[in-house]
């Protein structure tokens, strides 16, 4: 971080801070769009991350300001609280409002948020912000709650009080998160194990698209959709609960029950996506990086081709790597239709990726890009 947190917090609030803590953002390294289909995802932490300090006050409210937005925000302790319109603060007042459902007595807190990941771009600012104040409070005021119910309650929260029919993912992986590992996770299960990975000679590239992501006004709901109804076609000859239940072979002899071309390519991204979550664990378990950066654009292209979800900005960005002799694989992270992209960058070409990449960019879609080099880092800590 590279802001004094306790200096600033001192000039907003006119006292010390008593604790500051630390919360991850994610990328979804592979397996997209198959965590409501029942298989498996593969997301990391990154270095990118909410910081949040904290300070007790005698004035019965919780009181919320972040360096990053302008729009300060105060409520009632010990009060279960209302959705405040679409501002930041709405993320920790919901944690809040479960804590207090929950039977836990909380008084008047200060809380300063300080966040480098950019809004909208995919990268799980949200849920960042969500764990880093549950995991505050129940570390600052010894709760008892453990990680995984931090989890659910975050989860609760995007969904509840937020409106975001979103999954766990992106609570789960900053949570659970460890340095220099991925998580395949089963979202339906919530089972999973940790995978090296070594990256060696290579840094993780994030690249934002700049063009934001809006999943409620995007077609996921639409692919959810299609997924169902490819579903219920197999269903007429076999019995599934989920199309990831069937690798590609067993698809394969299944398909044809499928007659309608996109819900046919819908299905076949699914079944060949979650395949390659496995292919991906096993390379990278075993140190092959050139194998695994080649199932990173391998999947790009069935997001791009059979899922439709895409778009020209991160086609151009995965486009640029394909033909950049120190990138071994790309792909889109997230949902889609916009956000960011990642990559596998050999050390030492940062600026002249970040340079050729941002006028290729500029010259195909007409604004620039933002690139970050990351770290695969851990989950919530104490500073």
């Amino acid at each position: 971080m590279n802001i004094n947190l306790q200096e600033k917090f001192a000039a907003q609030y006119h006292k010390n801070a008593e604790a500051i803590y630390f919360t991850p953002g994610r990328v979804n390294l592979i397996g997209e769009h198959i965590d409501y289909n029942g298989g498996l995802v593969m997301p990391c932490a990154i270095s990118l991350g909410t910081w949040v300090a904290i300070a007790p006050n005698n004035e019965g409210k919780f009181r919320f300001k972040s360096l990053n937005f302008d729009i300060e925000t105060a409520v009632n302790s010990n009060t279960v609280n209302d959705k405040n319109g679409t501002i930041w603060a709405n993320y920790p007042v919901g944690v809040i409002n479960e804590f207090i459902k929950d039977g836990k007595e909380i008084n008047g807190l200060d809380f300063l948020f300080y966040g480098n990941i950019p809004i909208g771009s995919g990268l799980s600012s949200s849920a960042s912000i969500e764990i880093a104040t549950a995991y505050a409070l129940n570390t600052y005021l010894n709760l008892g709650y453990d990680r995984l119910a931090l989890v659910k309650i975050a989860k609760r929260v995007e969904n509840d009080f937020i409106g975001l029919n979103s999954g766990i993912m992106d609570q789960f992986a900053v949570t659970f998160g460890e340095k220099d590992k991925a998580i395949v996770l089963d979202c339906e299960t919530l089972k999973y194990k940790m995978v090296d990975v070594d990256l060696g000679n290579y840094v993780l590239a994030i690249i934002n698209t700049n063009k934001p992501r809006e999943l409620a006004d995007s077609k996921y709901n639409e692919r959810v959709a299609e997924c169902q109804a490819a579903l219920n076609l197999l269903n007429e000859e076999i019995t599934l609960h989920y199309l990831c239940e069937l690798n590609a072979e067993k698809f394969a002899l299944h398909s044809h029950l499928i007659n309608d071309e996109t819900l046919l390519n819908r299905a076949t991204h699914v079944v060949k996506e979650n395949d390659r979550v496995h292919s991906a664990a096993k390379a990278l378990s075993g140190g092959d990086l050139t194998a695994f950066g080649r199932l990173m654009y391998a999947s790009h292209e069935s997001l791009r081709t059979l899922y439709e979800v895409s778009g020209k900005e991160l086609d151009a960005v995965v486009d640029f790597c394909s033909d950049y002799k120190h990138v071994i694989g790309a792909r889109m992270t997230g949902a889609g239709f916009g956000g960011c992209a990642i990559a596998l960058l050999e050390k030492g070409y940062e600026e002249d990726f970040a340079k050729h990449l941002t006028d290729y960019y500029v010259d195909k879609i007409g604004y620039p890009t933002a690139i970050y080099i990351s770290e695969i880092g851990g989950g919530p800590s104490t500073l």
